[in-house]
């Protein structure tokens, strides 16, 4: 099945034809992470999120093309575990979180790819530049909780060159390469709450 299809047989999965998971969702904060990987004087991986965001999904079970998303991330809520490495990230030499705080995606298309993987395309917007970002998304089902919410959820992953976003501070380091990768990698594990 496809992208609002049921992948698997658990009882406690509901939404096993389309009409069922066709409504408007907000994300839960609570049960999402919407985090990033950047290699590290080129050796290791710095695994990060951002604690504070807010967001809506229209999903359109009927025709997944006119589904959409958008959301909204503090980026002063940035959490890589070290607090100096954070407030490096918030100031000027990064993400400037005093003169541009939020960072945003909204989405311009969205595909059923079939087999319950789905592609979302729209507009990143990082210290005022905005540029096309691809989401490759699974859906991992849906379901209602035991305090009656109707909930769907999605794993995606997306790659981006920090330096189309102006993000471009950087060491150089003795044995050669830099101490910062260009290539990010941007991780979602969502879960939605569908309206009333």
């Amino acid at each position: 099945m496809g992208l609002f299809g049921n992948k698997n047989d658990d009882a406690e999965t509901a939404g096993t034809d389309l009409a069922s998971v066709t409504g408007e969702y907000t994300l839960d904060p609570a049960h999402t992470r919407i985090g990033f990987v950047a290699r590290h004087a080129m050796v290791t991986n710095v695994k990060g999120s951002f604690h504070e965001f807010s967001g809506t999904l229209h999903l359109d079970g009927g025709d997944p093309a006119k589904s959409t998303a958008s959301i909204d991330v503090a980026m002063a809520s940035i959490d890589t575990g070290n607090a100096d490495r954070d407030g490096h990230l918030k100031s000027a030499d990064f993400f400037k979180c005093d003169e541009f705080p939020t960072m945003t995606f909204r989405s311009t298309s969205a595909e059923d790819l079939g087999g319950g993987d789905y592609r979302l395309t729209g507009d990143l917007s990082i210290l005022g530049v905005t540029k096309p970002l691809t989401i490759d998304l699974e859906f991992n089902g849906a379901a209602k909780d035991p305090f009656g919410n109707e909930r769907v959820g999605f794993e995606g992953k997306a790659e981006i060159l920090r330096s189309e976003w102006g993000l471009t501070w950087n060491a150089k380091l003795e044995t050669g390469g830099v101490l910062v990768s260009d290539k990010i990698k941007l991780t979602f594990d969502i879960s939605a709450i569908k309206q009333a």
